[in-house]
């Protein structure tokens, strides 16, 4: 798969809906240190991001 940005020519509202979608990944990425990140996707675009977080605990 080639995500080459000069193939993907985008109109200026679908790179304005690509830049804020990808701010809410790296939102929900930043400070994750354990955990799941899922992102649902519908005709080609981000509708839902799911975080999953693990706490990991110290043995006693």
């Amino acid at each position: 798969m080639n995500t080459s940005n000069s193939q993907h020519a985008l109109n200026p509202e679908a790179a304005r809906l690509l830049e804020e979608s990808l701010a809410s990944v790296r939102e929900a990425l930043s400070g994750l240190k354990y955990g799941n990140v899922s992102l649902t996707v519908h005709e080609g675009r981000i509708v839902q991001i799911d975080v999953t977080e693990k706490k990991r605990l110290k043995p006693n």
